[in-house]
């Protein structure tokens, strides 16, 4: 990577990978669910990830490039972590709650790589693609949001 270009493209075959890995979890972490509103949040955000996805595959086409992932060993880790969660807490509440806290870490780090590559589509003049990559950050944002209230409100105090 010679240069901020080459370094964004990088980042968007990261986030790519890292999206089309969340895409085949979410389905398993619903399974898990024990609360019929975290099964929705998963449910709902499974095709916004979708849609992410499609997003990204416009942004490789902005950028004249075939979609196509590089492995991201930060999302894979975060999710090694969820799966350990879903197979090792006992209660269907508890499992909830840990749920919430693996599904929000793939969030921060999506909001991370998000949050970088508008700044750097704007800054290289990739008007459109930041335009793409805003409505992906909105909704990583807004799926956090939902994971904070769900937790807060009532799934935490039943783990406890």
């Amino acid at each position: 990577m010679k240069n901020l270009e080459s370094l964004f493209k990088h980042f968007v075959k990261d986030i790519y990978y890292a999206e089309r890995q969340v895409l085949k979890t979410l389905p398993k972490m619903a399974r898990k669910a024990e609360s019929d509103d975290l099964r929705e949040a998963f449910e709902h955000h499974h095709g916004e990830t979708e849609e992410q996805i499609e997003n990204l595959k416009k942004v490789f086409d902005l950028l004249g490039l075939k979609p196509r992932g590089v492995t991201c060993e930060a999302i894979d880790g975060i999710l090694e972590e969820g799966k350990e969660i879903m197979e090792e807490a006992d209660a269907g509440d508890t499992r909830d709650a840990g749920m919430i806290a693996a599904a929000q870490a793939v969030e921060h780090y999506e909001i991370t790589r998000y949050g970088t590559m508008v700044s750097w589509a704007k800054t290289l003049g990739y008007d459109e693609a930041a335009e793409l990559l805003q409505k992906n950050l909105d909704q990583e944002y807004a799926a956090d949001q939902k994971l904070s209230k769900l937790g807060e409100g009532t799934l935490n105090k039943q783990a406890a």
